[in-house]
């Protein structure tokens, strides 16, 4: 087998990023997807060769891929993606990455460890800005301090927007409630049920609600801290009608009819970030732990933009993967690589923070 591999999803918006990431590492891939038209312009474009078919018989999937090395998926929502590929994965022994945020996507890949192992093969999703900065994060300040039991991580934007696939996946998850991991389990809990004030920039603080990131799931394998919280940058207001809404109309969200309004305005939308964009915004990465005996670290980290920084993490974290051979079972990217997978990739440093 070579070590060619497929991105599949690779006429999306994020898509698209991770081909241009490949081109400019030289990797040696081929793009797979859906929509035979777009497909075919961005592979006349680069001269590449491509694959057309969807995910809904995983026996088509095996007949598409088994030649491949590995499969860079990148076509959300994963909860309605994942699935099918990750079972090709297995059947044809071929390694599994993709750029995922959804908590049942990294359980479900969990679950799958040990037939990864017999298959000889990695599954990892999570390889793009969720969730390597934050898991990262997660193993550095482990590391800093091993006797941690509760785990916060937070991230805010400075410029940019949401890109349609991830304003899909938001509206997929509309109506469900939130999720954090308490005594090693994850369990539900309201939406937005927590807020406050993170020192994401040491100039000033920028308001913070919880949201069910990956990292409830991500981090528990990669620092087996038990309770665990996720944080994401909103305005005060936003949070009090993020509450608002899932006291009162938590219901109506989870209708059909309702996210295919929502459904039809994303399409109405830019794609995402545009060049400029993505060039000029960057992300803020923040984390703290403590322990049974008050002990406390803390620490935030500045990265590219978080389209720009999955394109460069799910390209260097396949060459990893393709360039080894005894690496096999369920991974995430700091367990696979150790904290320093962020430096690595981007050259961005984790600042300790001293209250």
């Amino acid at each position: 087998m070579s070590n060619k591999i497929l991105i599949y999803g690779a006429n999306g918006y994020t898509g698209q990023l991770i081909v241009e990431e490949a081109l400019k590492q030289n990797l040696s891939f081929d793009i797979g997807g859906r929509n035979e038209e777009s497909l075919k312009k961005l592979a006349t474009q680069h001269n590449l060769d491509y694959k057309v078919f969807d995910l809904s018989d995983v026996n088509v999937i095996v007949e598409h891929i088994q030649t491949y090395k590995a499969v860079i998926h990148s076509a959300g929502p994963f909860i309605h993606t994942a699935k099918n590929m990750m079972k090709a994965c297995l059947q044809t022994k071929v390694h599994y990455m993709d750029i995922t945020g959804e908590i049942p996507v990294f359980e479900l890949g969990a679950s799958m460890d040990q037939k990864a192992k017999d298959a000889g093969i990695v599954i990892m999703p999570g390889c793009g800005f969720d969730v390597v900065p934050t898991d990262c994060m997660a193993a550095y300040l482990k590391s800093e301090l091993p006797s941690a039991t509760h785990l916060q991580l937070g991230f805010a934007s400075y410029g940019g927007r949401v890109s349609h696939g991830t304003a899909l996946t938001m509206v997929e998850n509309l109506g469900r409630s939130g999720a954090v991991r308490k005594d090693g389990k994850i369990v539900p809990v309201p939406t937005a049920y927590k807020g406050q004030i993170i020192p994401f920039r040491a100039d000033k603080g920028r308001f913070a609600m919880t949201i069910p990131w990956g990292d409830v799931s991500t981090s528990f394998y990669s620092t087996a801290i038990p309770n665990i919280e996720t944080y994401m940058s909103v305005s005060e207001k936003s949070y009090k009608r993020t509450q608002f809404l899932n006291t009162y109309f938590r219901w109506l969200m989870k209708k059909e009819f309702v996210k295919n309004i929502l459904r039809k305005r994303i399409k109405k939308m830019p794609a995402g970030p545009n060049e400029q964009e993505r060039q000029e915004g960057y992300m803020m990465v923040w984390g703290k732990v403590w322990d049974a005996n008050g002990k406390v670290a803390e620490a935030r980290v500045k990265t590219p933009e978080g389209y720009k920084l999955t394109a460069m993490c799910a390209v260097a974290i396949c060459q990893k993967v393709i360039g080894q051979d005894k690496m096999t079972g369920f991974f995430t990217p700091s367990l696979a690589f150790g904290h320093n997978l962020l430096k690595d990739v981007t050259g961005s440093v984790f600042e300790n923070i001293h209250s």
